[in-house]
């Protein structure tokens, strides 16, 4: 039972954060890294993003655009990232094509060619889920500093209960100026929840988030400060 209202908790402070960021500039469309750690332990949390990842588009009002970038790691230095997309099938295609295999975390890569394609065009929000964190500690933690300076905030979804990786995820995100929150794969309504907020929060901010109508909309609306 702990554990259950620690979670909760967890979701409940990042969606506050999220409310209390800048809004982006609603004059272009929406930009949202979405980063996932598909190495072996990763399959099961894997098929739930796909099943869950078209839950982002539908939560943008028809008015606004929002453009997504899937980015993965797996195997044996394998990190690559798609064409920049504008509709759930699109993303749903290119990550019904991969399958996770083992490796070690290319967390490093994740936030290089963040801040590589934020120098060319501007992303409003990356998202990282993952499980494990096999890599300096310092370096990243100096890479997402870098993010934050540049004014691109991580938003980090952690499957699991590791100490060491929760400690460095949260870190992380207080670094780049994002959040942290940490999901159960068995409650998948909690890993919507969260990319829905921070799709909306890509597209307009909290503003936008009022202009949703749905019931899930509305609870996470009131979860945020006025």
């Amino acid at each position: 039972m702990p554990e259950k209202g620690r979670v909760s908790g967890d979701i409940a402070a990042f969606v506050k954060k999220v409310g209390a960021l800048a809004r982006p500039n609603a004059a272009q469309d929406g930009r949202l890294l979405f980063a996932l750690d598909a190495t072996m332990s990763r399959q099961p949390t894997w098929d739930l993003a796909c099943s869950l990842q078209a839950e982002m588009f539908r939560a943008i009002p028809k008015q606004s655009a929002l453009q997504v970038q899937l980015l993965y790691f797996r195997g044996f230095g394998e990190c690559r990232a798609s064409r920049w997309v504008i509709d759930g099938d699109a993303l749903a295609r290119l990550m019904g094509g991969i399958d996770c295999r083992g490796g070690n975390t290319q967390i490093s890569k994740v936030f290089s060619h963040a801040r590589a394609e934020h120098t060319k065009q501007r992303i409003n929000a990356v998202i990282y889920v993952g499980d494990a964190m096999e890599e300096n500690v310092d370096l990243l933690s100096e890479q997402a500093g870098q993010l934050g300076l540049l004014g691109l905030p991580i938003f980090v979804f952690q499957e699991g209960r590791d100490a060491a990786v929760e400690a460095a995820f949260r870190g992380f995100a207080k670094l780049s100026k994002g959040a942290y929150a940490r999901f159960d794969a068995s409650a998948p309504q909690e890993l919507a929840a969260l990319l829905k907020a921070v799709a909306v929060y890509a597209s307009g901010g909290r503003k936008m988030l009022k202009l949703q109508d749905s019931n899930q909309a509305k609870t996470l609306l009131a979860q945020l400060p006025p």
